[in-house]
Formats: structure tokens, C-alpha cells, sequence
């Protein structure tokens, strides 16, 4: 009886194989590699952030290219991006700039978006509702665009200048051109009713301020003109202009949050202490509470309140609001 040798090498091994043995080996290695190359080259990282921005600064190279890459999840090997780029022989040849991964993408689209400068960004829209401050843009700003720096834009953007709209922005928007844009839009507005603005003989500076209030106070044109009259009559008058809108701007706290306390702290936005404006505006204002603040209802209150429902309720003297206070707030 003869036994079949023993061979300690591989190719020994593969010469006494079957074919039938032969082709499942082949077989598995077949679907072996492809799974491997699958894994390697055709999925993404599990954190994988829809709608990132990547930016590679201009002297980037190829293996800091690569870790900005994989640390911002948008390739799962540095190695293989590395190895893709050298084999296409474009290891130097990395664009500068932003790109945008809407979507998971291979590590080799990748590398050549890299290589050819493929930057993918589109713009996007965003709207700014009327009566934002400023921190509250910055807040929405960043949600909408990875890159966008909130701290520039605090530091720079001028309370009550940046008109609310629909606006449509890249995806590496500036603070600046986010500010150029928006204070492009106040100026255009604003000239639309220069004529108003000159016959009621106010200064925009106050008429800002003042329609920043109104949004905060009312939402209606109708009560905004009747508080508009209330605030400028307590201007001429020397009286505090005694509004609660003003501490959200402060301390984030609205009118049925306030405290004694807070009606005392010494800020030059509580105006309960302090007689005339605020020092600046506290929100960005719409048209309408910017026209409001020109063109305010005759009448004769001097007192106004609102309950929980966004009702408005005026008096002429101190002893018709407090009767407003017992009936529309002591329920």
C-alpha cells in the first residue's frame, strides 16, 4: 500500500489538490478578495456625517491630507487613500480648498475629488426668522454650515442691521459675507422708505432699537403701531420705558420668568432702572416692526400689557393698568 508523500510546501500541497478541489480553493479566495477590496475600498466609516465639510488648506500633503480625511470620518483607512493616490500617481497633486460629502462616497471617489479639485459645494438656503439676535443667527448658522465660525460672527455683525429673509449661502460661507449679505439687504430696504423715515423726523439708529422692542412685545402690526406710540410718548416724557424684552437679550428670561431681582439688576438694558433706549437693538426687525416703529398709532396710552395668549391690553394712567393686571394676569 503507498500513501501519498507529505509536502511542508504550498505549492507541493496545490499539486496533490483535486481539481474540484483546486477550484473551490480559487473559488474562496476569489470571494475572499473581493469582500476585502469591498471592505477596503467601497464602504464608509460607521460615523460617517452627512453633509460634512472638509477643508485641506493650501501645502497640504498627501499623508496630512489623508488624516484630516479619516479624522473627519470621511474615509475608513488613511493607508488605503494614500495608496490609491500614489498608484494614480496624484500624491502631489492634492487641491486646496472645501469640499462637501453629501453622501458616503468611495476612497477612491475621494482621491479624485481630491486630485481633480472636485469641490461638490452647492448653496444652500436658509431663512432667518424676524426678531433673531444676533447669537440666535450664529446658533442657526452653524447648523446649516459645518465650517461656519459663530464667534467671528458675534464679534463683528452690529445688532439690528442684519435684515431677516430667505437667503442662499455656500457651504464654506465667510462670517463676513454672511454679514455683507444681510446688511446688503437692511441698506435696500431701508432706502424703500426713506421717505417715511424722513417725514417722522426720528433717527434710524432709534427707530431700530425701537422696532427690535416691538418684535419682541407683539406680533401683530396693530398692537406694534399702539406700542410704538406708548414708547415714544415715555421717551419725551422722561418716563422708563418699563419693557420686559429687553432681559431676554440679557439674561434669556421672558416677561412670566422675571424675578424682583431681575427687574433690579443693574444693566444698562433694564429699562425699569434706566430712562431712554438701550444701548443697541436686541433683535434683527422685519419691515413691519421697523415700520411700526415710524409710523405709530394716534391714541393716548401710556400703559400696556400682554397675557399668556399674546393678548395686548392698554390703559391711559397707572390705575386703568392695574385693573388690566387683575383681570387679564391674577387668574
Amino acid at each position: 500500500m503507498t500513501t501519498k508523500p507529505y509536502f511542508p510546501n504550498l505549492k507541493s500541497k496545490w499539486i496533490i489538490l483535486s481539481k474540484k478541489e483546486k477550484f473551490a480553493f480559487s473559488f474562496f479566495i476569489s470571494i475572499f478578495l473581493v469582500l476585502l477590496v469591498y471592505a477596503l475600498f467601497w464602504t464608509n466609516p460607521r460615523d460617517f456625517r452627512a453633509n460634512s465639510l472638509v477643508r485641506i488648506e493650501s501645502g497640504t500633503s498627501l499623508s496630512e491630507s489623508a488624516i484630516i480625511l479619516e479624522r473627519e470620518n470621511i474615509i475608513k483607512s488613511k493607508f488605503w487613500f494614500k495608496v490609491i493616490s500614489i498608484l494614480s500617481k496624484n500624491s502631489r497633486n492634492i487641491k486646496a480648498g472645501d469640499y462637501f460629502f453629501g453622501k458616503p462616497q468611495s476612497v477612491f471617489t475621494v482621491a479624485k475629488r481630491l486630485h481633480n479639485g472636485d469641490f461638490s459645494i452647492n448653496q444652500v438656503k436658509i431663512t432667518i426668522p424676524e426678531g433673531m439676535n444676533i447669537i440666535q443667527i450664529a446658533d442657526l448658522m452653524a447648523e446649516k454650515f459645518a465650517l461656519f465660525n459663530q464667534e467671528e460672527f458675534i464679534n463683528k455683525a452690529e445688532e439690528g442691521y442684519l435684515f431677516p429673509d430667505t437667503y442662499f449661502f455656500l457651504q464654506n460661507v465667510s462670517a463676513d459675507q454672511v454679514i455683507s449679505v444681510m446688511k446688503q439687504n437692511f441698506n435696500s430696504k431701508i432706502k424703500k422708505i426713506e421717505s417715511q423715515i424722513e417725514s417722522s423726523e426720528k433717527n434710524l439708529v432709534d427707530i431700530i432699537k425701537i422696532a427690535s422692542i416691538l418684535e419682541e412685545e407683539a406680533t401683530s402690526t396693530e398692537d406694534r403701531k399702539n406700542i410704538s406710540t406708548i414708547l415714544w410718548r415715555r421717551i419725551s416724557i422722561g418716563m422708563p420705558l418699563q419693557v420686559d424684552a429687553t432681559f431676554s437679550y440679557v439674561n434669556g428670561k421672558n416677561t412670566y420668568e422675571l424675578t424682583k431681582e431681575d427687574l433690579s439688576i443693574d444693566s444698562p438694558y433694564n429699562l425699569y432702572k434706566n430712562t431712554g433706549l438701550p444701548p443697541t437693538a436686541i433683535s434683527n426687525p422685519g419691515i413691519d416692526a421697523i415700520e411700526a416703529a415710524i409710523n405709530p398709532t394716534e391714541n393716548n396710552f401710556l400703559y400696556f400689557l400682554s397675557d399668556t395668549k399674546g393678548n395686548v391690553y392698554y390703559a391711559e394712567d397707572f390705575e386703568g393698568h392695574q385693573t388690566n393686571r387683575e383681570l387679564y394676569l391674577r387668574k
